[in-house]
């Protein structure tokens, strides 16, 4: 079976002020770090989310709808299987905690780590194309969020130790961005 990458790179980075994917990370775009960790992580190909030409991005079929939308776009450019969603904006993710979402006996249709909702591993089916539809046409914008895909299509939490957790930090602000980059 096939195991596609998936970085979410479409958001607004409204919080942060700048574009996040951009940002500098060990000298080179944190965009690029999250495609190298997934390939590393054992992926067969990376995707990446958002209108990003320099990275073959796919534009979100709705705007502004969040990583519904960005899954949503991916999703339909790809045939069924397992897909290895993780968002740009975390930096310390390392590819052998990815390997535990990948080596995860599939139970439910989506993996994550207890408390976490990304990264994540999703089975891509004609069920979680229907959940995914239906979240897309949804006016309640909180009910469009990926703990409601999640909880839809069956998720499954793997725990974590203190040190993983610790790569789970996601920088939405310039604020955590300099903690993390301390």
């Amino acid at each position: 079976m096939s195991l596609i990458g998936v970085v979410l790179a479409g958001g607004l980075s409204s919080r942060m002020g700048r574009d996040k994917a951009l940002l500098p990370w060990h000298g080179r775009p944190l965009i690029e770090h999250q495609i190298a960790t997934l390939l590393a992580a054992g992926v067969h190909a990376v995707k990446v989310s958002g209108d990003r030409p320099d990275y073959q991005g796919v534009a979100d079929p709705m705007p502004q709808a969040g990583p519904i939308g960005g899954i949503a776009g991916i999703a339909a450019t790809c045939p069924d299987g397992a897909l290895l969603i993780v968002p740009v904006d975390m930096p310390r993710l390392q590819p052998s905690l990815l390997v535990r979402l990948r080596d995860a006996p599939p139970v439910a249709a989506c993996v994550r780590f207890t408390g976490h909702v990304l990264p994540m591993r999703l089975q891509l089916d004609a069920d979680c194309r229907d959940a995914l539809s239906s979240l897309l046409a949804s006016h309640d914008k909180r009910g469009r969020s990926l703990r409601a895909l999640q909880e839809r299509v069956g998720v499954q939490e793997i725990s974590l130790s203190v040190e993983e957790a610790a790569q789970l930090v996601d920088c939405n602000t310039e604020e955590t961005w300099r903690e993390v980059n301390a």
